[in-house]
């Protein structure tokens, strides 16, 4: 996709939704540090009915370590792959209590060395959290990415780099959750909306799927 056309479809993007936001729900890094994790192949749906009880209850590395993986276990076991995650979660708090103060790092290289941290998890804090300008290439982004021309790749680290250069520095810090709210709306894996896309002009995408007669 050529660079007029990339600026063109943030234009747009940014004009539909000037402030974009995660859709998980949190109030300080470190419960927004836990949902992601906590996010990995579940739905961000599910992981706020589970933290809007867990964080009434414990919201702070030092609370969730004392509760320990059995006393976690209950409060997110709604969530795909909940026993890893509770392991992950707790690790990852005595770790902050540990090096860090009980503090999530603005550091990239240390919130990568946390427990159950990968680096789209540290995109999403160091984006959300401390307002980087980094790109989280989740399932979404690497669909979308791919499927408009606007950053192939075959991995999320070729995504990720791919997106970086390409993606004006405007409109860096808010790409992700443009792509992401995108992909989960209207650029839907099995199903685009291709005829309700304010961007279906300028992407490369082919197979473009004509409204349905009952809408």
């Amino acid at each position: 996709m050529k660079a007029a056309k990339i600026r063109e479809m943030f234009e747009r993007f940014r004009q539909a939704n000037p402030h974009p936001a995660s859709e998980l729900e949190y109030r300080s890094p470190y419960e927004l540090l836990v949902a992601v994790i906590l996010s990995a192949q579940a739905t961000d749906v599910s992981v706020n009915k589970a933290t809007r009880v867990l964080f009434s209850v414990v919201n702070t590395p030092a609370a969730i370590a004392a509760l320990g993986i059995d006393g976690l276990t209950p409060y997110i076991q709604t969530i795909g792959l909940y026993r890893n995650k509770a392991k992950n979660v707790v690790a990852m708090s005595e770790n902050l209590l540990a090096e860090h103060g009980g503090e999530v790092p603005s550091d990239r290289a240390a919130l990568e060395a946390l427990p159950g941290v990968g680096r789209k998890t540290a995109n999403v804090v160091l984006n959300t959290a401390f307002g980087q300008p980094t790109i989280a290439v989740d399932t979404h982004v690497f669909r979308v990415a791919n499927r408009i021309g606007l950053a192939p790749g075959k991995n999320v680290d070729q995504v990720e780099q791919k997106l970086l250069k390409t993606v004006p520095d405007e409109f860096r810090h808010d790409a992700h959750h443009w792509l992401i709210l995108h992909g989960r709306y209207t650029c839907t894996a099995r199903k685009p909306q291709c005829w309700n896309c304010l961007i279906a002009d300028l992407c490369a995408f082919k197979q473009k799927t004509p409204r349905p007669d009952n809408v």
